[in-house]
């Protein structure tokens, strides 16, 4: 099916590039691995790229190409017009998110916009929407050689004006300004490490204010002479940086995981949602933790969840239920442990949505919850209790994920095989690799 903008969605973004003097537009999207790519046009060939798109070759982004063809067509998202704050406001840059189509003007089936966009529409076929609130860790560094801390703060801390407090002032005032609300900020466990919660909306504007976040981030440290960096576990022993992820289901407004009666609130139908994502969860893991660095984060001791296992308040568990607020309905929700912010977001969202509505459909119980410290139970009685364990590095989450009819109708053939081949050819480079670890230890005696 064709996608197509109404006149007056396209005149109502040329009348917002006029007022913003608005004189370049970087056009947007991701590959599959969530890199995001861009298209630069002068404003004069807006209107002409929100009616039939721009032409690029697909065949040099990762997971666009085809057999049968390369070009592709980038259509802009009205929606998604916002300018770019860090650039100068005369002659002003904007960007827009795009949709990738064929030369017939269909949705392309590598596009990662697009399977999050489809299975949104498929929970809009079951009445819901589907709402996310990421909270996004990440690291300052002096510069990308090396792992140098801007700061000594621990959780939470309130350092003196230093440069990590003026680069996430910054950011969040930047956000701002692009209509992407912060709910939180905040300095995180380890050294330089920090975290921005954003506020909650539905998935697909979610992925693209993700994609937007990381960019601010990164563009407001550079500025300032520093780095910042999504790498899962950048250092040995220290806590590695989560994309904690927080969702709910609405319906006709309410929402729909509440349900007033349950001892923690939550409804039916939020607990058959959790079952699903508890189910699958070591076949989403490729997706919501696709590096081989994830895996590093992935272990015991640094808060990050090992185990497939959901409680009400223990941080130790893999999906964790906020506690309830008197007279906060709308914020019933649960939170997904396990993405990292180096994942493809739109991809990510689209698989914990598969998930869970795969729950709803097939009225997966919800198992006991697991209230004490899940890493302190031993392993016989883990076994007893059905606890399972997430993939320990990247080939066991391969194996899952290609053994998975929920994540190949969730991602669609083309996106997980793409990925799957990926993934195999860097653990190939990886496992190759001498690394200093094995310097350190055998160069000396052996």
């Amino acid at each position: 099916m064709a996608v197509e903008h109404n006149r007056e969605e396209i005149d109502f973004v040329l009348h917002l590039a006029k007022e913003a003097d608005v004189k370049f537009v970087r056009l947007w999207f991701t590959d599959i691995l969530g890199n995001l790519k861009g298209i630069a046009i002068t404003v004069e060939e807006l209107e002409d790229a929100l009616t039939r798109g721009v032409g690029f070759d697909g065949s040099s982004i990762q997971g666009f190409s085809r057999v049968d063809e390369s070009d592709m067509v980038a259509l802009p998202d009205p929606t998604t017009f916002r300018v770019l704050p860090w650039r100068p406001r005369e002659n002003a840059v904007a960007r827009m998110f795009c949709d990738i189509l064929t030369p017939q003007g269909d949705p392309f089936q590598g596009d990662p916009r697009y399977i999050l966009r489809r299975n949104v529409e498929k929970a809009a076929q079951m009445g819901f929407i589907f709402y996310v609130g990421p909270e996004l860790e990440y690291f300052y560094f002096r510069d990308s050689s090396a792992t140098i801390p801007l700061d000594q703060g621990t959780y939470f801390d309130q350092t003196p004006a230093d440069l990590a407090t003026e680069l996430r002032r910054d950011t969040v005032l930047t956000l701002g300004e692009m209509g992407i609300p912060v709910k939180y900020s905040h300095h995180e466990a380890a050294p330089s490490q920090h975290e921005i919660d954003l506020q909650y909306t539905d998935a697909l504007t979610m992925a693209d204010s993700v994609m937007t976040t990381r960019l601010v981030i990164k563009e407001v440290a550079l500025e300032h002479g520093a780095y910042a960096t999504f790498m899962p576990k950048p250092i040995s022993g220290l806590n590695g940086s989560g994309m904690h992820t927080n969702f709910s289901l609405f319906q006709g407004g309410q929402n729909v995981f509440y349900e007033d009666s349950d001892p923690l609130k939550l409804s039916t139908i939020a607990k058959s949602f959790i079952a699903g994502l508890l189910r699958h969860a070591q076949e989403l893991t490729l997706v919501t933790n696709q590096w081989v660095n994830s895996y590093k984060r992935l272990v015991p001791g640094y808060e990050a969840p090992i185990y497939v296992s959901w409680a009400s308040i223990n941080r130790s568990d893999l999906v964790r239920i906020p506690a309830y607020k008197r007279g906060r309905e709308d914020s019933v929700r649960a939170e997904y442990r396990a993405p990292d912010p180096a994942c493809n977001p739109y991809l990510a969202f689209a698989v914990l949505l598969a998930a869970g509505l795969s729950g709803i459909e097939h009225g997966y119980p919800l198992p006991p919850p697991v209230e004490e410290n899940v890493f302190q139970i031993t392993e016989k009685e883990r076994e007893a209790r059905g606890i399972q364990t997430l993939p320990a590095n990247l080939p066991e989450a391969i194996q899952f994920a290609s053994n998975s009819s929920l994540v190949k109708q969730a991602l669609g053939d083309h996106v997980l095989n793409t990925l799957l081949s990926n993934k195999r050819i860097e653990w190939e480079h990886y496992r190759t690799q001498v690394t200093d670890f094995e310097l350190k230890s055998y160069l000396p005696i052996l």
